[in-house]
């Protein structure tokens, strides 16, 4: 009898794997990529390009945010009023593919900055990182300042952020790149959707937009090549922790308000004011919310954007 319960819930995980994946591909050809899809080191980048402003704004996700270009469409659509914007979605996010290559900050701003130049999208930028993207805007604003106008971060991770709140990079279990491809990652969006989608006023996220969401997060979960991003964040700040941004680059970071402190008085906002430039046209904007203010602050995000680069217009190189 124990054989039989046992080889029967073996056979049930098989199958769920086996239509998990089915439902994969199925999906796949239902939303098919809704941006360019380019070659970058022979393998497909996805890239999503709205608006015709004179300013290009290249908006950068957070670390496992499972389909940037759906997460940051609020606001995409908002800034391309006026502004040429932009969404690069790395390996490993949305439609791009996952790959092998080592998430290095040195991979990730390379193939980046490949992916805009096969889109025919020259710069200079405003680099529009949001958390863990930060320390990727930072290496690019030192690497390439011609290419860069200004920075941008929503909440971002910076550098010299875990020595600043004495704290350690996160890591994640190589376990967990399995998540996507056993269909746990569904089984999970079955039971808990909402868990899956920005949390906003109802009318903010389409319908479409939703359901979209739920199955590339079903699609990606944390895959290998997000697993690996999170396992080298660690080395990623090393190599970026004396970096600051260029002096005179334009920087506006947004940030949520914090009722607590640590026992020194630190919060974002004391550590935000070390990390900005001696632009006039650079400071920090305290939002009430979640940690992707993207998702409800939108249109406060875009008018301070416009605001910045009114301001810095005749800086921008």
């Amino acid at each position: 009898m124990l054989r039989i319960i046992i080889l029967a819930i073996v056979a049930a995980l098989l199958i769920w794997v086996m239509g998990s994946n089915l439902m994969t591909a199925y999906e796949q050809k239902k939303y098919p990529a809704i941006g360019e899809l380019v070659d970058v080191n022979g393998e497909n980048m996805h890239i999503y390009t709205k608006g015709n402003g004179d300013n290009t704004v290249v908006l950068l996700s957070g670390l496992g945010t499972a389909a940037p270009v759906l997460d940051f469409e609020p606001l995409i659509n908002e800034m391309a009023k006026t502004n040429k914007v932009v969404v690069v979605e790395p390996f490993g996010y949305g439609w791009s593919d996952v790959t092998n290559k080592e998430r290095t900050v040195e991979n990730i701003v390379e193939e980046i900055r490949i992916a805009l130049t096969k889109s025919n999208l020259p710069g200079p930028y405003i680099l529009m990182p949001h958390s863990i993207s930060g320390i990727y805007s930072m290496y690019f604003a030192n690497k390439y300042p011609e290419e860069v106008k200004a920075i941008v971060g929503i909440d971002p991770t910076l550098p010299e952020a875990l020595d600043y709140f004495d704290e350690t990079a996160p890591t994640m279990p190589e376990i967990l790149s399995y998540v996507a491809p056993t269909g746990i990652a569904r089984f999970a969006l079955n039971i808990d959707p909402e868990g899956f989608l920005p949390i906003a006023v109802d009318g903010t996220y389409s319908e479409e937009n939703q359901k979209m969401t739920e199955a590339i997060s079903a699609w990606k979960g944390y895959n290998k090549t997000v697993v690996n991003e999170t396992n080298e964040i660690e080395n990623n700040i090393r190599k970026t922790i004396n970096m600051k941004f260029p002096s005179s680059m334009p920087v506006l970071l947004f940030t949520t308000k914090e009722e607590k402190e640590t026992t020194n008085g630190k919060n974002s906002v004391t550590f935000y004011e070390t990390q900005l430039s001696n632009s006039p046209a650079s400071k920090i904007v305290i939002l009430e919310g979640h940690h992707y203010l993207h998702w409800t602050h939108y249109k406060e995000i875009s008018k301070a954007v416009s605001e910045l680069i009114k301001i810095s217009s005749s800086n921008l190189r």
